[in-house]
C-alpha cells in the first residue's frame, strides 16, 4: 500500500479556486482529491434566476448541500423541495438528484463530495453544460 503524501492546510480567498463555467451556472472547487489524500471535495456553485441544474442524475459519491444564498429547488429521489439560505441536503450516494434556481435572486451553495473525484468529470460536464440551454 502507498502512503498518503502529507496533508497541509490551505486557506482559499473569496471567488479562488478552480472555476468551471457552464453558461448560466458556475462551479468553483476550493480543495478536491489532490489536497484531501482523495477523501472528500469542497465546491461552491452559483446559479442564476431562472436557471435549471443537470437534470436528474446518480453517482457514486455522497453529497451534502449547503445553501448559502436565495434559494435551491432540489430533487430529492423523485420529490421536489426548495430549500432557503442556511438548508443542509444529505445526498447519499446512488440517490436521483438535480437541482434548479426557479427564483428571480442568484442561487449559491456549497456542496461536499465524498469520496473526493467527482471533479475529475467536471471538464467534460462544465463543456456539455456550456453548451445546453439552461433557462427555465
Amino acid at each position: 500500500m502507498e502512503a498518503a503524501a502529507p496533508r497541509r492546510p490551505i486557506l482559499i480567498p473569496p471567488g479562488e479556486g478552480r472555476r468551471y463555467p457552464m453558461g448560466r451556472m458556475n462551479a468553483i472547487f476550493k480543495a478536491d482529491r489532490d489536497e484531501t489524500a482523495r477523501l472528500y471535495s469542497i465546491s461552491e456553485w452559483w446559479l442564476e434566476p431562472g436557471t435549471r441544474g443537470p437534470g436528474v442524475h446518480a453517482h457514486g459519491e455522497d453529497h451534502v448541500f449547503y445553501v448559502i444564498a436565495g434559494t435551491l429547488s432540489l430533487c430529492l429521489a423523485d420529490q421536489w423541495s426548495d430549500a432557503a439560505a442556511g438548508s443542509y441536503a444529505v445526498i447519499p450516494g446512488g440517490t436521483p438528484h438535480d437541482f434548479q434556481n426557479r427564483g428571480s435572486v442568484a442561487t449559491g451553495f456549497i456542496s461536499f463530495n465524498a469520496p473526493g473525484g467527482f471533479e475529475a468529470r467536471l471538464p467534460d460536464i462544465a463543456a456539455a453544460m456550456s453548451e445546453a440551454d439552461l433557462s427555465l
